[in-house]
């Protein structure tokens, strides 16, 4: 008990500063300030594509999206791998308290002329067609897309759809119901900004340095970028039409704000996230359902575990007690006793 006590000791100040991977807390200070336990620049990761209208997900690189220069790819713990996670690094990086407007990330040229690009610009029209949807990730949280729902109530998605499409009879699909200009027959309208609000808690009252990031949102936008060097986003939105008969250039931008929250802890950033999920309520009915059959099909096997050992007893109960009697003379007559035969001389 001695042993075990000083034992405890010696591990209790290791134990004080033991997080479990992926959930250790990142301080994030102004370029500038940066400490060996602060850093000033914030990385945006990106998961995989999915859609509902498809079984098929695909990789962040299976797009013709803006790339990484140095694609990173973060560990993953066993849940992220058992789900199909492909988690990477991406272009969009941030320097924390920098405001950005309106900034450039990449631009995406092509060519009617070019099988290659006719085929890249195809995909991209099919993931806006079936929905796919984007999953971005900063420090360990999902950035979501929160908008209003029925009831005044609030729905936060930890993702964002590549884009939209209105058919050719002019019925809107998906998100194109965000924005009255998304209303031109037959054509694709591509989410190629957004706005991106980043939420910190302040550690100015608390024992730790910098801040702590508790939230990120944004808001999908699409804007037509005529002049690359004068970015506005402002302006009607990037249509793509069905027919890819002219040259089109596709300018990827993004804008970011940071906001002090302090009345978020970042032990439970992510319960906005888990509030306005409707399926995430406790499915009691599937519950019950699935215990009762449990214990249906369990007790149907015990009935024919006992009925069949029933009738093995009652079949060597009746076997006769002379037979039993004859059975034993001559299974000592046959057997060799332990000593052995004495042989006389």
């Amino acid at each position: 008990m001695r042993l075990l006590a000083v034992v405890l000791l010696l591990v209790a100040p290791l134990g004080a500063a033991f997080y479990l991977p992926g959930l250790a807390p990142v301080s994030f200070c102004q370029e500038g300030e940066e400490t060996e336990s602060c850093k000033s620049l914030i990385e945006l990761f990106v998961n995989r594509l999915d859609s509902v209208e498809s079984v098929l997900p695909y990789e962040y690189d299976a797009f013709d999206f803006c790339q990484d220069k140095e694609e990173k790819r973060p560990s993953e713990n066993l849940g992220q791998v058992l789900f199909g996670e492909r988690i990477a690094s991406s272009p969009y990086k941030f320097t924390f308290k920098k405001q950005e407007t309106c900034k450039k990330v990449c631009t995406r040229s092509y060519d009617p002329g070019n099988s290659a690009d006719k085929n890249k610009l195809a995909f991209l029209k099919k993931g806006m067609q079936l929905n796919y949807q984007h999953h971005w990730i900063i420090d360990n949280m999902p950035v979501t897309w929160c908008y209003d729902v029925e009831d005044g109530q609030k729905y936060c998605n930890p993702g964002f759809p590549i884009g939209c499409f209105v058919t050719p009879d002019g019925r809107v699909k998906d998100a194109c119901v965000i924005n009255s200009e998304f209303n031109k027959k037959n054509t694709f309208y591509l989410f190629n900004h957004v706005d991106i609000t980043i939420m910190y808690h302040s550690g100015k009252d608390e024992n730790w340095p910098g801040a702590r990031l508790v939230m990120a949102r944004l808001r999908p936008q699409s804007y037509k970028h005529t002049d690359e060097n004068n970015l506005s986003c402002e302006g009607p939105p990037m249509e793509i039409p069905v027919e890819f008969t002219n040259k089109l250039n596709l300018v990827y931008t993004y804008s970011v704000t940071f906001e002090e929250k302090n009345s978020i802890k970042w032990a439970s950033r992510w319960d906005y996230i888990l509030e306005s999920m409707p399926h995430t309520n406790i499915q009691w009915f599937s519950i019950m359902n699935s215990l009762v059959i449990v214990l249906f099909l369990s007790g149907m096997v015990a009935m024919i575990i006992l009925r069949t050992l029933h009738k093995d007893i009652a079949r060597y109960n009746q076997i006769d007690s002379s037979e039993m009697r004859i059975f034993l003379i001559n299974l000592a007559f046959f057997t060799e006793p332990l000593g052995g035969y004495k042989i006389n001389e």
